[in-house]
């Protein structure tokens, strides 16, 4: 099915067209002539299929068929999803579809911008796309109202509960306009119980659309599996990352500690690389994400917060440093290679820990990694150490106190002997000394 097949309004038409798109996806296929009759939609893809501009295609249709008699400040459409990543990438994804129908589109996240976030809220908005956590910090203020939401739609469904934020999805589900008054969509990689539940309870008679794929991974990424010891997984790595074609690589790992030992390792071993995490100032990440889009930054570190939301093209490896926990994320972490037809591989190390979960991550993929055993010489022995830091370790910064003055080196801080006294408590008087008068 074509774009110009379906009954679109011209403005819609021509965003499309200005975004090059002309075949409809399976999902878009099957999502939109649904949703564009008006019906509510629960639908299962996975990630990269095109469930972002099926959504958008249908909000702004249906915004456009329905003009309002007025001015209104207050949002006609809400979009919510689990990351701010994924908030940045669907507003991006707005302004370009929707360039030619007039809307004014705002995104909401935690992190940066709060007062300038407000006042744009403030002032109005047609189509807000937002984290729920800032979402209802701004609705508390009464900084805006969801009495007018025409269409809803909840973006990575099954991500909303594993992030634990299905109280403040229910909060803000609660203060919209009744689900029969409303469209509502739904897309999420998996509908299990509790998505559909909640499918259910806050959507109209929802049709449930499932385009799921004999092969779950994509299938222009080519998949390794390396065995190797704990020990050994670093000078492999190095080895790796010295083979032509590595130009634009992203490194996952499961933990905020190992991400930044590994970006010292590297950085003191002349490969370039920033670590994004949950915990990094929004700016900051948004910084790091530009630079490795424009090709500044060769090699990304990441957790699996960047395995969702990030539309990246060219990213011509993915290696698994630590293998997933969760087979689901496997699948979304590998994804971040081989986009809109590209080519791409994936490599993984599977560690004497890490071979635990292989079994798992085989039966969701419904296949088996080939596995390829690294020859000697493409281990890295000759790299500089670096020592890691003990874990709960905080550095003292040297320099002036806030009083002005330096510490000496084995010199006390003011106060501090006193304070040790009072903490061991009154000395104890010699046996036979009498007591002073007062």
């Amino acid at each position: 099915m074509k774009f110009t097949d379906l009954n679109l309004p011209e403005l819609v038409q021509r965003g499309i067209a200005d975004t090059g798109f002309t075949d409809c996806t399976p999902i878009q296929e099957k999502t939109l002539p649904l949703a564009l009759s008006g019906k509510d939609v629960a639908g299962q893809a996975q990630t990269g299929t095109g469930k972002t501009a099926a959504f958008l295609i249908s909000l702004f249709t249906r915004l456009l068929k329905n003009p309002t008699e007025g001015e209104t400040r207050n949002p006609r459409a809400l979009i919510l999803a689990p990351t701010r990543e994924l908030v940045v990438q669907i507003e991006k994804d707005a302004q370009a579809l929707g360039a030619h129908c007039g809307f004014v589109i705002q995104a909401i996240y935690g992190g940066v911008d709060y007062m300038k976030q407000r006042s744009a809220l403030k002032e109005g908005a047609d189509v807000v796309v937002g984290t729920p956590g800032r979402l209802i910090d701004y609705l508390k203020q009464k900084v805006y109202s969801l009495k007018e939401i025409e269409v809803l739609v909840i973006d990575e469904a099954d991500r909303m509960f594993d992030m634990g934020f299905i109280a403040d999805l229910r909060f803000i589900l609660r203060r919209l306009p009744p689900f029969d008054k409303r469209q509502n969509l739904m897309f999420s990689a998996t509908l299990n119980q509790r998505v559909m539940e909640l499918a259910y309870e806050f959507m109209n008679v929802p049709e449930k659309v499932a385009v799921t794929p004999e092969q779950m991974t994509a299938e222009r990424v080519e998949q390794v599996l390396y065995h190797v010891g704990r020990k050994e997984k670093f000078p492999l790595l190095l080895g790796l990352l010295r083979k032509k074609g590595m130009e634009r690589t992203m490194i996952f790992v499961n933990t905020k500690r190992e991400a930044e030992f590994l970006d010292e390792r590297l950085n003191a071993n002349d490969f370039p690389c920033r670590v994004i995490s949950g915990d990094v100032e929004q700016r900051k990440r948004m910084r790091i994400l530009e630079d490795f889009k424009n090709g500044k930054l060769p090699i990304m570190i990441a957790t699996d917060v960047a395995s969702r939301g990030l539309h990246i093209d060219g990213v011509s490896h993915v290696i698994n440093y630590d293998l997933p926990q969760d087979a689901e994320d496997y699948v979304h972490r590998i994804g971040r290679t081989a986009r809109a037809g590209a080519e791409g591989k994936a490599i993984s190390m599977a560690d004497e820990d890490g071979a635990f979960h292989l079994e798992a991550i085989h039966e969701y993929i419904k296949d088996k990694i080939p596995v390829e055993w690294a020859e000697d010489d493409l281990f890295v022995h000759d790299f500089k150490r670096v020592k890691p830091k003990p874990k709960g370790h905080e550095t003292r910064a040297k320099g002036p106190t806030r009083h002005g003055r330096k510490h000496p080196e084995g010199e006390k801080k003011e106060g501090e002997g006193e304070a040790k006294k009072r903490r061991r408590g009154p000395r104890k008087k010699p046996a036979g000394e009498k007591p002073k008068p007062e």
